[in-house]
């Protein structure tokens, strides 16, 4: 009996997924990063992200200019690792055109 060689599968290519490929306009990022302080309000850590995820839809050297930050000093802040200073947080939202917002939160949440 002859075998027939068999070919497997080829596995689809995918890439990762860039969120501020998707961030177009003002609205849309001022809603993203609503979405984070609303959902995950005590993480420090992903809300840098979200204003790095915003800052790189903008374009990274642009903002950081605006923030009046170095280009690397920005990365470094918004990286998964980063730690930015709060006020480093409110130039880069301003830099990026959004505020930040309180609304009370309910007695017993």
């Amino acid at each position: 009996m002859t075998k027939i060689a068999t070919k497997a599968p080829e596995k689809p290519k995918t890439s990762a997924y860039d969120v501020s490929e998707h961030l177009r306009t003002p609205e849309e990022m001022a809603a993203y990063l609503d979405a984070w302080l609303e959902e995950a309000p005590e993480d420090a850590a992903g809300i840098a992200r979200a204003l790095g995820d915003i800052a790189r839809a903008k374009g990274m050297s642009q903002v950081a200019k605006d923030a009046g930050l170095s280009r690397e000093s920005l990365y470094r802040a918004l990286s998964a690792e980063g730690n930015p200073s709060f006020a480093t947080v409110l130039k880069v939202a301003k830099a990026l055109g959004v505020r930040l917002h309180a609304q009370a939160v309910p007695s017993g949440s």
